[in-house]
């Protein structure tokens, strides 16, 4: 009987594991949790309507601390809410500057979520970095 902590996304059929691939580590499941509720858009999750920052609505908003300071809010309000097992500890959200521009011009279709969180309970730390872009 295979033995794993969940399901791997995207599915696929493994051998060791059987019918699919599973994860075996701590981290890579929450890092898989971490993408599913920052890149699913609300509505979208069956039964759970709430469930999801819906960050690519975010992609062609102004570029403004307003927007940013959404972004943070409502990944920390989701990761609170659908998983209360990890712990942000620094959150940076940011869209990067155009290459070959001047500093102050950027990206507007890029956002770069970088994010260092603890799984308090398994005394683990770890950083995530999604860039997201259309």
């Amino acid at each position: 009987m295979a033995e794993g902590l969940a399901v791997a996304l995207p599915l696929y059929i493994d051998s060791v594991d059987g019918a699919y691939g599973l994860h075996k580590g701590l981290i890579d499941m929450a890092e898989q949790n971490l993408k599913m509720i920052i890149l699913t858009s609300p509505g979208e999750r069956v039964m759970e309507p709430n469930f999801g920052v819906g960050i690519r609505s975010y992609l062609f908003a102004q570029n403004t601390p307003g927007t940013i300071a959404t972004i943070k809010s409502r990944i920390t309000n989701q990761v609170a809410t659908y998983l209360p097992y990890i712990v942000i500890r620094n959150l940076q959200v940011a869209s990067p500057t155009i290459l070959g521009g001047t500093t102050t011009e950027v990206d507007g279709t890029r956002i770069n979520i970088s994010l260092t969180y603890e799984i308090p309970a398994a005394a683990v730390v770890s950083n995530l970095t999604l860039p997201i872009e259309i």
